[in-house]
């Protein structure tokens, strides 16, 4: 892909402190809007000087997940946010004060993707205040000790050392003494760190809180809501679908859970018999190691479309790929946008499990979309919302479940991989819902003690869990399983999207099943809008529901369900 032609800042501009950035803001803020076109000259001055920013940002966190060890990574990352992301900050909120006031501001808003625009700019502004550029700052770092403290760590497992990652794949074994040992120290591992994640979410909680206050927002959930540029569903709306989730799925889990003890033999299910495949087969191994991911899942891509192939190739052409699992590596996996070049970059923890190709999959889909939405005119039409971003990548999941015989050449393992998936696909909303209550929970309480905040967590769990599960002995371990989910300490509130996702990609499978061309016609139309529409109009562009209701939920189930069993 060539590189994205600057036309404001020079060729080889390189950023090296704010005073090197200082001249450019100073020349957009002393301009005068007085014509539509020096309004718009200054929106797109302004999109490509963010560009080259935030991908210089971009690339000093890659490189800390990359390794946490890494001292002139964490160096140049934390001089970043310390040194230069502050004076952003401000300097962007007397930008965003000039934009709003401009002339002809209101002639622009006609157009949907501006109006949009200028929402979230009104956003910007109820939200800021210059004392919570400092919190921001130290909270920023704070959220790097949770990577730095996940991934460092490791278990001993069969003589040798692994990450947790890589451990977690012996989960699928048919061992089961050898599983509950794996898990043992799994958790073990975990809870030695209890106590340091406890505080650090503590403190982020108490930071998070203050930002509220400071903006006149009474929590930091009502706080995120506008932050978030939420415009088309409220906290009422996640309660809403916390509780249709609930009515819904729940039941499934425990008919799910119920199966999986009776065909195992169980007298009791316990935590660590939920990754065994029920009838004891071997555990799927779709890949052998990152390049083995990496070509099939071109090949895949390529079947649904060739532009498709095209983009992950670019991507590792360009090495903006790593996916093994390693010590000293952040935990998770995620699609990180690159604005100036348009060409992201995909990190993951690979462990050649089923999980993992899905990992990859998921990823591409968000690769995908930042393809697509490379040429939208301004940096902030590019950067979509989360429930139309995970549309992108849970819809990829499942688009390209007719082409996985290339991971699965036995037909019988393919059927088990595609079965497995689909039942993960309903199971997970619970999980969902979980993350997504406890924080709610969480910030409406933010003067919360440890005891309060374990019981709350253990109550809101159990209300989205299976009954059947037995937790004898591990209570502790139950109590601290949100410390696992990196959300909650780097991305707060970044979570329910998942399940609004989830449900608008069954729907473009569903569409996909019938008319697989037009589907996909359909699914990346939508993915090329970015964040010029609504996130119910680029629904509606893929031919899905923005819906919440028990009874939207309970007909995608059913077909989601009809679908495995017929597997």
């Amino acid at each position: 892909m060539p590189k994205y032609l600057r036309t404001f800042l020079p060729i080889d501009y390189i950023i090296t402190d704010w005073a090197s950035i200082q001249p450019f803001y100073d020349n957009l803020l002393a301009r005068h809007l007085v014509t539509l076109d020096d309004l718009k000259k200054l929106l797109a001055n302004w999109s490509e000087l963010e560009g080259v920013l935030e991908e210089d940002a971009g690339w000093r966190y890659i490189r800390t997940s990359c390794d946490t060890t890494d001292v002139v990574a964490k160096d140049r990352y934390e001089y970043y946010i310390t040194s230069i992301a502050p004076h952003v900050t401000a300097v962007t909120d007397q930008l965003n004060q000039k934009v709003l006031a401009a002339k002809e501001a209101h002639t622009l808003r006609k157009e949907v993707q501006y109006d949009i625009f200028f929402r979230k700019i009104e956003n910007q502004l109820r939200c800021y205040r210059e004392e919570n550029i400092a919190i921001q700052t130290q909270i920023q770092l704070n959220t790097r000790q949770f990577g730095v403290v996940s991934g460092a760590m490791m278990v001993a497992v069969a003589g040798q050392e692994l990450t947790l990652q890589q451990a977690a794949a012996h989960l699928e074994s048919t061992d089961r003494p050898f599983r509950k040992e794996v898990y043992d120290k799994v958790q073990q591992r975990r809870l030695q760190d209890k106590d340091l994640l406890n505080g650090l979410y503590s403190k982020l909680i108490e930071q998070r809180h203050q930002i509220a206050l400071n903006a006149g927002f009474k929590n930091f959930r009502d706080y995120a809501f506008v932050s978030m540029n939420r415009f088309d569903y409220t906290p009422t709306d996640c309660l809403t679908l916390h509780k249709a989730i609930q009515e819904e799925i729940v039941p499934l889990l425990n008919e799910l859970a119920e199966e999986r003890k009776n065909k195992l033999g169980l007298p009791i299910l316990q935590p660590f018999d939920h990754a065994v495949d029920i009838q004891g087969r071997k555990p799927l191994r779709p890949f052998t190691d990152s390049t083995d991911l990496v070509d099939k899942t071109i090949i895949v891509l390529e079947h649904l479309d060739p532009f498709l192939g095209d983009c992950l190739r670019t991507m590792e052409q360009m090495g903006h790929l790593d996916l093994t699992s390693r010590k000293g590596k952040a935990p998770g996996g995620y699609n990180y946008p690159l604005d100036e070049t348009g060409v992201p970059f995909i990190f993951m923890n690979a462990a050649s499990t089923v999980g993992d190709m899905l990992t990859m999959l998921h990823e591409a889909g968000h690769a995908v979309h930042a393809f697509l939405v490379h040429k939208l005119t301004l940096n902030a039409f590019k950067h979509c919302p989360s429930e139309i971003a995970e549309l992108a990548s849970m819809s990829m999941e499942l688009l390209t479940m007719p082409h996985w015989d290339v991971f699965f050449t036995n037909p019988e393992d393919l059927s088990r991989a595609k079965k497995e998936h689909l039942i993960h696909v309903i199971s997970f909303l619970p999980w969902m819902a979980t993350i997504d209550a406890f924080q709610h929970w969480v910030y409406e309480h933010p003067n919360h003690t440890l005891a309060e905040r374990a019981a709350n967590w253990n109550r809101i769990f159990s209300s989205f869990s299976d009954s059947i599960t037995d937790w004898t002995g591990y209570e502790d371990c139950k109590s601290h399983l949100w410390q696992k989910q990196l959300h909650l300490f780097e991305v707060p509130f970044y979570y329910i999207e998942y399940a609004i996702a989830q449900l608008g990609a069954i729907g473009v499978w569903k569409n996909a099943q019938e008319n697989p061309k037009q589907g996909l016609h359909h699914y990346l139309n939508a993915l090329k809008l970015g964040h010029t529409e609504s996130i119910p109009k680029v629904y509606e562009t893929a031919g899905v529901c923005f819906d919440f209701s028990r009874e939207h939920i309970r007909s995608l189930a059913q077909f989601v369900r009809k679908a495995w069993t017929e597997l």
